[in-house]
């Protein structure tokens, strides 16, 4: 590569070596991350507070300018060739940098995905509340994308989605889908979540619960007989229920617990971890499927006895990040390391990793 390389020339060889994501900074080479490891481009300059800027430029529309000088950062999506990638570009030190995620502008197949065919079950919902939780980068909006992709193909339904920026682009095929972005087609979560409830929706898509407003709609939502899809930033069940409970005043925690119960159908926490010969990314999904048992322990604020239950439900297609961390572990899918870095009871799961 040309030491003078331009924004599409790092991105077309971040796609050759099958990158995830890409960083541009100033006082380094551009880099990239593959199997969870960066990697700088070969043969390229140490970029400038210029160079840096005008790779910037390039691809951010005017409001995304004017936000970043703004705010100091601006986050959102853009299509080159045959990839959509999600951008942020941020101030440091003075200078501008950039991390670029890639999205294929193709939705995967779910089964290309290789996380449990039960949680395939949760696009044959016809209302509720089902979450899919993990770390930025764990691969929520990729599953959720895939779910909305089956209903899309499977059943004639009106679907909204709110996203912050828009990721995967989706075809009107049996649905027809609304796809709305924060920031230039609304300014809020809550404010367009609010508002899809007046359009006439079968299916909503919030592409995050960042506050108890959005998380008191998204739960009116589902109680009023909508199927509603969303994200948190948590790994495991039990968290992220007391996540959505403890953001809201103690007076009002029974009541979001009593919703939650009625309306909670399951939620997916994700993981993705380099394989044993770190030459591919291997997932690691939990799943919860709501029962008569669950729901009681969360009625009750009983969130810490949750995992017992799951535990005697694997029938029910329920499984512990930690049991499933273990299972990669003993087939020599993952290293001990990788997972022990990610477990969330590590006592346990040393009991039942017995491969070293």
């Amino acid at each position: 590569m040309s030491k003078a390389a331009s924004i599409e020339q790092i991105l077309a060889y971040a796609e050759t070596m099958g990158a995830t994501d890409i960083h541009i900074i100033c006082g380094a080479p551009p880099c990239i991350r593959v199997n969870k490891d960066l990697y700088d481009i070969p043969d390229t300059d140490i970029l400038d507070t210029e160079t840096c800027y005008g790779y910037a430029c390039e691809i951010m529309s005017n409001r995304n300018k004017q936000e970043l000088q703004t705010v100091g950062q601006a986050d959102f999506s853009f299509g080159l060739g045959d990839a959509r990638y999600r951008c942020n570009v941020f101030m440091q030190r003075g200078s501008v940098s950039l991390a670029l995620r890639r999205i294929p502008k193709k939705i995967p197949n779910f089964d290309e995905l290789r996380i449990p065919a039960v949680i395939k079950k949760f696009a044959d919902l016809h209302k509720g509340l089902v979450l899919v939780t993990g770390a930025t980068g764990s691969g929520k909006s990729t599953t959720l994308a895939s779910l909305i992709d089956i209903v899309n193909t499977t059943r004639k339904k009106h679907i909204i989605t709110i996203e912050d920026p828009i990721e995967y682009m989706h075809n009107h095929k049996l649905c027809r889908i609304n796809q709305r972005e924060v920031g230039s087609d609304t300014d809020s979560f809550s404010n367009a979540l609010r508002a899809a409830l007046r359009e006439d929706p079968d299916i909503i898509l919030v592409g995050e619960m960042r506050d108890p407003e959005t998380i008191n709609i998204a739960l009116t939502a589902a109680e009023t007989g909508h199927l509603v899809f969303s994200t948190l930033h948590t790994v495991g069940a039990p968290k992220t229920l007391d996540r959505i409970v403890d953001s809201f005043s103690a007076e009002r925690q029974v009541q979001i617990r009593n919703q939650l119960s009625t309306v909670l159908k399951g939620i997916v926490s994700q993981e993705l971890l380099p394989s044993y010969n770190k030459d591919s990314i291997v997932p690691a999904c939990e799943v919860m499927m709501v029962n008569p048992a669950i729901a009681n322990l969360i009625r009750e604020g009983k969130s810490h006895q949750i995992y017992s239950i799951m535990q005697g439900s694997v029938a029910e297609g329920m499984q512990t990040m930690d049991n499933v961390l273990a299972d990669l572990v003993n087939r020599k899918l993952v290293s001990f390391e990788e997972a022990y870095a990610r477990a969330l009871d590590r006592k346990l799961f040393q009991q039942l990793a017995t491969v070293r």
